[in-house]
């Protein structure tokens, strides 16, 4: 019966940690973001965040977005840098048409840095991307 199940694979949607200033607070901050590069609309999108190691474990982090339209990206949550000594791991779960799409972006410890940098798409600042 598990052989009759299809799981459809997800192509254009990405995570990316990005560096980028703060005009509020006048900081540079780390931010987590989705980024929806597909021409169709994401619906019911569900992201569930949490960091570990060997030794210590995140606690776990929620958020839902309604809809992600086409070509766009919205921001996930701010990533405080001692979290970079910890694998990152983001579930990501969503509709498209009639289709339940899912998968695990996973950012390796020690692998967001200022030398990781690299150009995001639909994004100016720069940042980590992870596929």
């Amino acid at each position: 019966m598990k052989k009759d199940i299809q799981i459809p694979k997800v192509e254009d949607v990405y995570i990316a940690i990005v560096n980028e200033y703060n005009d509020i607070y006048k900081t540079q901050d780390w931010n987590a973001y989705i980024i929806n590069n597909k021409t169709v609309d994401l619906e019911m999108v569900l992201i569930v965040t949490s960091g570990y190691s060997e030794n210590k474990t995140t606690s776990v982090f929620r958020k839902k977005l309604d809809t992600l339209p086409k070509k766009s990206y919205a921001k996930i949550e701010l990533m405080q840098e001692e979290l970079f000594a910890l694998n990152n791991t983001f579930k990501v779960s969503f509709f498209e048409g009639n289709a339940m799409f899912d998968k695990t972006f996973l950012f390796r410890k020690n692998t967001i840095n200022l030398k990781a940098l690299q150009p995001i798409p639909l994004m100016e600042p720069k940042g980590v991307l992870v596929k």
